[in-house]
């Protein structure tokens, strides 16, 4: 079993044509995200008219949030063990096949709640195997001091959707019948599927020695604790992994409590919300455009502690403006929108270069599980602490822990130093045969 970067990575710079390849690739995959961004308005919009409940939004996205915290972390143990070419495919195909499923529903006008939550599932599923599978092959297709700048890429087209996609969903739900919205799901997700029948993926060099027969296999279960172990016995990665699971406890609430800032604490309306979130998107769009021109300082870290100060710093003004100056608000978020690029792109930049190859499925899947574990956690929290105190309060405190955490990380050497402790401890576990 790999324990550490003891091979280098396929994605050298001498890879030819990774470029080509590689955005290629990720061009179809952008499409795919219009689609799915289409999608996800369109439901959310459905369900808001047909109850007007918000117990049924509320539950929506708890349902399309455990496939990625409850199966996460088991279906990484598969991205890491199967091919992931052919994982992408499969996932893209399943997700636009339930679309389908659902545009019949709607066609027929026999649709239900259940069948929507149902469907909001199995695409959510469909992504807890595509996700990890197409973030652990780009350290494979891009050579390590690029990996930053195609961070960088990721949040500026993240911030696009922001900004684009709910418009767009309201422009079209206006002119066609849900189901045509729908629809449009399937030909982006073709746009994903048809380039990775004609471009390889690079696969990790254990499953490479495996398939050819020079490498002893082993079951899933030993790889999913190895996962588990990798992890554990990696201080510097452990570390930094349960940093980012506070933060984002700390943190997460502060997107959803944000119409309530602006509606009580400013008595703006919907446009002064929309206006606050659009300068988030710009932010993230210019911090996504720099952070891919400049890639970040040399210790990537610094960068990306420099990026969550900037977050917490942008948190906490917000809870602290007073309520004539709306303008600082917008301020405020538009160095969020900057600051969240800085803090997540050179983060995944270091996972993708530090994680061995075959163990990037599993990881990245139980980074993704512990993040997606905080929003119900927080909200669980931040919303009777903001109805009995005021939502000043949480953003105020969490801007300010969020800084002084941070701060604390910049002395604990394992974090700081992670770039340089390349090894983790090595996993003697003997393998059980197939």
């Amino acid at each position: 079993m790999t324990s550490g970067l003891t091979s280098p990575s396929p994605a050298s710079p001498g890879l030819d044509r990774w470029a080509e390849k590689f955005f290629t690739v990720w061009g179809g995959q952008a499409f795919s995200l219009v689609g799915s961004a289409l999608v996800q308005f369109a439901l959310v919009w459905w369900l808001t008219a047909r109850t007007g409940s918000a117990t049924i939004l509320a539950t929506a996205t708890l349902v399309a949030l455990l496939p990625q915290i409850v199966l996460g972390p088991f279906a990484g143990a598969l991205v890491d063990r199967w091919n992931r070419r052919i994982i992408m495919i499969v996932a893209d195909s399943s997700i636009a096949v339930v679309t389908g499923v659902l545009i019949a529903l709607f066609a027929t006008g026999i649709v239900q709640v259940w069948h929507v939550y149902i469907i909001m599932f199995l695409r959510s599923l469909g992504s807890a195997f595509h996700g990890p599978a197409m973030t652990s092959s780009t350290s494979l297709m891009v050579p390590d001091k690029h990996l930053a700048r195609i961070a960088g890429m990721n949040q500026a087209l993240q911030g696009l959707m922001s900004i684009f996609a709910p418009p767009l969903g309201a422009l079209l739900i206006g002119l066609m019948p849900t189901q045509s919205v729908l629809a449009i799901d399937i030909g982006t997700a073709a746009l994903a599927v048809i380039p990775l029948f004609f471009i390889p993926i690079p696969q990790p060099p254990r499953q490479v020695a495996q398939s050819d027969g020079s490498a002893q296999k082993t079951s899933y279960w030993h790889d999913l604790h190895a996962g588990f172990s990798y992890v554990v016995r990696w201080p510097g990665l452990f570390g930094v992994i349960l940093l980012a699971m506070l933060l984002n406890f700390l943190l997460s609430p502060s997107s959803s409590l944000l119409p309530l800032l602006v509606r009580q604490e400013f008595h703006g309306g919907a446009q002064q919300l929309a206006w606050v979130e659009s300068l988030f998107g710009v932010g993230t769009i210019l911090g996504g455009l720099a952070l891919s021109a400049w890639g970040g300082f040399k210790r990537r870290i610094m960068t990306c502690f420099c990026g969550i100060i900037g977050i917490g710093t942008g948190i906490a003004l917000s809870g602290l403006i007073p309520a004539d100056l709306f303008w600082l608000l917008l301020a405020a978020n538009f160095i969020i929108g900057i600051s969240q690029v800085l803090a997540n792109g050179p983060l995944m930049a270091i996972f993708q270069a530090m994680i061995a190859p075959d163990m990037q499925g599993r990881v990245f899947s139980l980074i993704g599980a512990g993040a997606a574990a905080m929003m119900p956690l927080s909200l669980l929290i931040a919303g009777p602490v903001a109805d009995w105190l005021g939502v000043r309060v949480w953003y105020v405190f969490g801007g300010v822990v969020c800084i002084l955490v941070t701060m604390a990380g910049l002395f604990i050497p394992t974090i700081v130093n992670i770039e340089q402790n390349r090894q983790p401890a090595i996993i003697n576990e003997k393998p059980k045969r197939v």
